[in-house]
C-alpha cells in the first residue's frame, strides 16, 4: 500500500510538473545569442566609430572650419604666438568667402604668394618621412606647428584702394583718410612704424598687415615690398573667428574696420559661445567617446550574475 502512494504521489507530482510552461528554447537562444553579439560588438564598433569620427573631422576641417596654430608673434597681441612654444589655436572660417570677399579689418589665413620670399617662422618638421607625415596630419588638426606656407595677417586695404604710410601721425592711409587701429601693439622702443609710398590695390588682392606693427614681415616687405607685398584674394583660406586653445585664452578674434570713422566694430562675444564653439568643433571626438562607454556598459550589463535569465 505504501508503494502504491508512493507512486501515485511520484504520478501527481509530474503531473504537476508537465503544468507548469516549459522554457522557450528560442527566447533563450535569443537572449544567448545576444549576449555573445554584445560581447563582439565593441570591438567591431569601436574601428568603425574611430574611422567616422575622423572622418567627420577631416570633412569639417576641409570643407567648414579648420584650426590653426599661430606660429609667431607677428598678430600680438590680438594673437599669441612663438617659436618653440604653445602659441593660440584658432578656429577659422573656411566658408564665409564663399559668400564674398575679405573686408578690411578681418583677420585672415592665407598661403603664402610667390612673391613673398621672406618667412617668419620655420616648422620643425622630422628627416624621418613617416614621422613628418605625422606631423602634417597633426597640423592639419591644429595639433603641431603649420606648414611656414600659411600665414595669418589683419586685411588693411583691398582691390580699388590706395594704401601709403605715414600721416603727421603716424598713421596708415587708405584712399587718403588715416585707419583707427586699436589693435596695433607697438613693442618696447618702438612706437613709430615703417613708412612706406601709395600702393594702388588691384582688384583681386589685398594689402595685409600684422598687429604687432614694427614685428611683421608683411605687405611692406615681402618681395621687397609694394606691389610684390599684395595677397591674391585667392590665395585666402579663410577667416579667424575664434582662439579655441588654451581655454584661459577663449575669445573672439575680432574684425574691427579701421576704415570706418570713430565707429567701434570690434566684435563683442558673448562669454560662454567660445566654450560651444570649442565642444562644436570637437563634437566628433565627444560622439566617439560616448559611443563607446554605452557599448562598454552593454557589454558589463550582459556579463553581470543572473542579467540572462530575467524575463
Amino acid at each position: 500500500m505504501a508503494d502504491v502512494a508512493h507512486s501515485g504521489n511520484n504520478r501527481d507530482n509530474e503531473d504537476e510538473g508537465d503544468d507548469r510552461p516549459e522554457p522557450d528554447r528560442e527566447e533563450t537562444l535569443g537572449r544567448k545569442n545576444r549576449r555573445k553579439k554584445k560581447q563582439r560588438s565593441f570591438w567591431k564598433e569601436l574601428p568603425i566609430l574611430i574611422g567616422v569620427a575622423l572622418l567627420l573631422a577631416l570633412l569639417i576641417q576641409t570643407f567648414l572650419a579648420r584650426v590653426f596654430v599661430i606660429p609667431s608673434e607677428s598678430m600680438e597681441q590680438t594673437l599669441h604666438g612663438c617659436a618653440g612654444c604653445y602659441g593660440d589655436r584658432v578656429l577659422v572660417d573656411k566658408l564665409v568667402f564663399n559668400f564674398g570677399e575679405p573686408e578690411p579689418g578681418e583677420v585672415v589665413v592665407f598661403e603664402r604668394p610667390d612673391t613673398w620670399n621672406q618667412s617668419e617662422f620655420r616648422s620643425e618638421r622630422s628627416s624621418n618621412a613617416f614621422v613628418s607625415w605625422l606631423q602634417d596630419i597633426g597640423a592639419a588638426f591644429g595639433l603641431a606647428s603649420p606648414d611656414e606656407d600659411d600665414v595669418v595677417k589683419r586685411v588693411v586695404a583691398v582691390g580699388g584702394q590706395t594704401v601709403e604710410c605715414c600721416d603727421e601721425q603716424n598713421r596708415v592711409l587708405v584712399d587718403g583718410r588715416p585707419l583707427d587701429e586699436p589693435y596695433i601693439y607697438w613693442a618696447p622702443g618702438s612706437g613709430e612704424q615703417e613708412q612706406f609710398p601709395p600702393i594702388n590695390v588691384p582688384d583681386g588682392y589685398l594689402w595685409v598687415l600684422g598687429d604687432n606693427r614694427n614685428n611683421s614681415c608683411d605687405s611692406r616687405c615681402q618681395g621687397g615690398g609694394g606691389r610684390n607685398g599684395l595677397v591674391p584674394v585667392d590665395n585666402v583660406i579663410g577667416k579667424a573667428r575664434y582662439i579655441v586653445l588654451p581655454p584661459s585664452r577663449w575669445q573672439g578674434v575680432g574684425d574691427h574696420d579701421p576704415q570706418v570713422d570713430n565707429v567701434a566694430l570690434s566684435f563683442v562675444l558673448p562669454s560662454s559661445l567660445p566654450l560651444g564653439v570649442g565642444l562644436v568643433a570637437a563634437w566628433p571626438t565627444l560622439w566617439l567617446g560616448r559611443r563607446v562607454r554605452n557599448t562598454v556598459k552593454s557589454i558589463r550589463s550582459s556579463e553581470s550574475p543572473g542579467s540572462g535569465d530575467k524575463q
